[in-house]
């Protein structure tokens, strides 16, 4: 009697912890991320690489923000083929504590005047570091997600992980505009930029402390049972399932660009080249990423009743177009263009971010779910962001805003194409 009551409670209670702890761990860890490429946009350049061209001082700073982006698709893999082979809890708890601690070390960074050539070395070596946590820990927190849903519903419990990036935006920029009414800009590249980076180790013992409390997923336990987990579970996505691996790396292409184009370039180039305040910017871009959260449950919801495949091609089209409103827009100097300008770009990036929870396990069998939805996950980023607010340096140096927003509509023309290749996976059985 008891183990019957028990077992029909347990499941309302772990799909409400499963949902926090996906949501928690992915705000934690983008909350890091972020900071950096905030950080990027603000005092990474003077600070570690020395040059009277604040130009060149950027490029090598964006330069820098790409590196995490090619380490993420090996975090995948390497975290991917534990958490494939032996379960997904312990994987995603350690792809928590490896992006905390980087982020964390990145704190107490000497810069280039005490150390020289040291300095960037090992803030290169710490952003691999941040890239190798991250790309584990997306695809193991969407599995919880998605292999805990009840039936009808996994788009909606997919969107739980989603809503971590948003969140842990609002943080990360929350604390440096926090940082910038209390500090002049002296004291904020001095010491000031550090804070959000040091704060980074108090969140990651609330992650760590979340996610050793869940209990593996059904879905994962039952596998166990009925096979043994492959050897190399790289090789078995490789060798049967490389199509659906190039496909959700494509159609995330359009997630990454427009987050990266509308928040790092568009902080760097509102401040250094419109000449608006940090501070301002930053609220700017407070109010912008609101809209982004917001358009998260509401692009989940249409996925569970409409399919992940129709929401993914309109809100696609929808961001091609786009592009044509960035140098009109971002290039009018006014605060209500700009403002309108990010929240339509971060309204689409939650449109199309949002089904991603539920589509990219979907894509893949239980034995390699966690590599293959990881690692397009992150190979995705690759494409779509490693080196976006570089090349859109490079683009607005040499041919203006224009071809900025004409970068923005190619990557969701590629998401787009990618989208109408799909088979809808929304009543696909993932045990």
């Amino acid at each position: 009697m008891h183990e019957n009551t028990l077992s029909a409670s347990q499941p309302a209670t772990s799909t409400t912890r499963i949902a926090f702890a996906s949501f928690i761990g992915t705000a934690i860890e983008f909350y890091d991320f972020y900071i950096y490429g905030l950080a990027v946009a603000m005092v990474i350049g003077p600070v570690f690489f020395p040059n009277d061209d604040p130009a060149v001082q950027a490029l090598n700073a964006f330069l820098t923000f790409g590196i995490a982006f090619l380490a993420r698709p090996l975090g995948a893999l390497l975290f991917g083929h534990f958490g494939d082979r032996i379960g997904r809890k312990m994987t995603l708890a350690a792809s928590l504590l490896v992006m905390g601690v980087s982020t964390t070390l990145i704190g107490v960074l000497p810069s280039y005047e005490m150390v020289g050539w040291v300095a960037p070395a090992l803030l290169c070596l710490l952003r691999f570091g941040q890239g190798i946590g991250l790309g584990g820990e997306w695809g193991g927190a969407a599995l919880l997600a998605a292999e805990y849903a009840p039936e009808g519903r996994r788009g909606w419990f997919g969107m739980f992980p989603q809503l971590g990036p948003p969140v842990g935006f609002l943080l990360a920029t929350g604390s440096f505009l926090f940082l910038s009414f209390g500090l002049d800009d002296a004291e904020f590249r001095d010491w000031g930029w550090r804070i959000p980076f040091l704060a980074s180790a108090v969140l990651v013992v609330i992650g760590l402390y979340v996610r050793l409390k869940l209990a593996e997923t059904p879905v994962f336990a039952q596998a166990l049972k009925s096979h043994q987990p492959p050897k190399l579970p790289l090789a078995e996505l490789f060798a049967h399932h490389s199509k659906p691996l190039i496909q959700g790396a494509l159609v995330m292409v359009v997630c990454y660009a427009l987050f990266y184009i509308s928040t790092v370039f568009a902080l760097s180039y509102g401040v250094a080249t419109l000449g608006i305040p940090r501070p301002q910017f930053l609220g700017m871009l407070c109010v912008a990423v609101v809209f982004m959260a917001a358009a998260t449950p509401l692009s989940a919801i249409a996925g569970d009743r409409y399919g992940r495949r129709p929401v993914l091609i309109v809100a696609s089209s929808a961001a091609l177009l786009s592009g044509f409103l960035l140098a009109p827009m971002l290039g009018s100097g006014s605060m209500w263009q700009i403002t309108a300008f990010l929240s339509i770009e971060l309204f689409l990036m939650g449109a199309t971010f949002a089904p991603m929870g539920a589509l990219l396990p979907e894509l893949f069998p239980t034995s390699v779910r966690y590599t293959g939805a990881g690692a397009a996950y992150n190979l995705g980023g690759i494409l779509g962001a490693s080196l976006a607010p570089y090349i859109a340096q490079q683009l607005v140096l040499h041919g203006g805003l224009a071809w900025v927003g004409g970068y923005v509509s190619v990557a969701a023309a590629i998401s787009l194409l990618a989208a109408l290749t799909l088979r809808e996976t929304r009543d696909r059985k993932l045990a």
